[in-house]
């Protein structure tokens, strides 16, 4: 199962929409949602987009909602669709930010009509974000993994967790790297498998280039495919 991470325009044009109402994503028969609009966090990462207060999973003959508490809110610009525990149907993958501990990555999953959470640690401090970079089966060993940039604009560093018996569990970390710049409304590069294996697209921390990550044997291994843009991020992740 290969999840790709959106690099910029469709997703961040549908979620800046103005302080739209909601912002949606579908895959097949279900959707995700975000609404209820709020700035009541006011960390703006993301420039204008606004933060969330609520989420909804819809399916064939099911939904469900999760309406956070006021201190805290869905700091994201969309929510994502991805088979994380195996079942054949879709969870919601979220960046979710309390006020007093900063963001985590968070997993809700439809049961019994209701959305059950499974999340990774919270960095800790207030107005410390993590920007997700991937969700799949990094290392073909069956089990699904989610990848995300660990403070892009201040540690950027790369990080593994991978669902085992309804948990996150840490995998591996690898420094220099990132793909978000504050205010920007979009999440730079994502994931690819290009015919060799799953690849995660980011930056080098300084920006100046492009890097393909790998997660093998248990350890990520980054190598530099050239000078970044944003263009050639977008063209690495389409395998172009």
């Amino acid at each position: 199962m290969i999840r790709q991470i959106a690099c910029a325009a469709a997703l961040a044009l549908s979620a800046a929409a103005a302080w739209a109402e909601s912002v949606a994503v579908t895959d097949g028969d279900w959707t995700a949602r975000f609404d209820e609009p709020t700035n009541r966090y006011g960390h703006a990462i993301m420039g204008d987009l606004p933060e969330w207060g609520r989420l909804c999973l819809i399916g064939p003959g099911a939904e469900a909602c999760v309406r956070l508490p006021q201190t805290s809110v869905f700091e994201d610009i969309a929510p994502r669709l991805a088979d994380v525990d195996g079942d054949g149907r879709p969870e919601a993958v979220v960046v979710e930010s309390a006020f007093s501990a900063g963001a985590a990555l968070v997993v809700y999953r439809l049961d019994n009509g209701a959305l059950t959470r499974i999340a990774t640690p919270h960095i800790g401090t207030r107005n410390r974000w993590l920007a997700p970079a991937a969700i799949a089966d990094l290392d073909g060993d069956g089990a699904v993994e989610l990848a995300y940039i660990d403070r892009p604009h201040l540690a950027k560093r790369l990080r593994v967790w991978r669902y085992v018996d309804g948990a996150l569990v840490h995998v591996a970390d690898q420094g220099g790297l990132t793909n978000h710049r504050i205010g920007e409304p979009f999440i730079t590069g994502g994931l690819r498998d290009c015919g060799e294996g799953p690849e995660i697209i980011t930056a080098s921390a300084t920006w100046r280039e492009l890097v393909a990550t790998r997660l093998v044997n248990g350890r990520l291994e980054a190598r530099a495919l050239g000078r970044f843009s944003h263009a050639a991020a977008e063209n690495a992740v389409n395998c172009q």
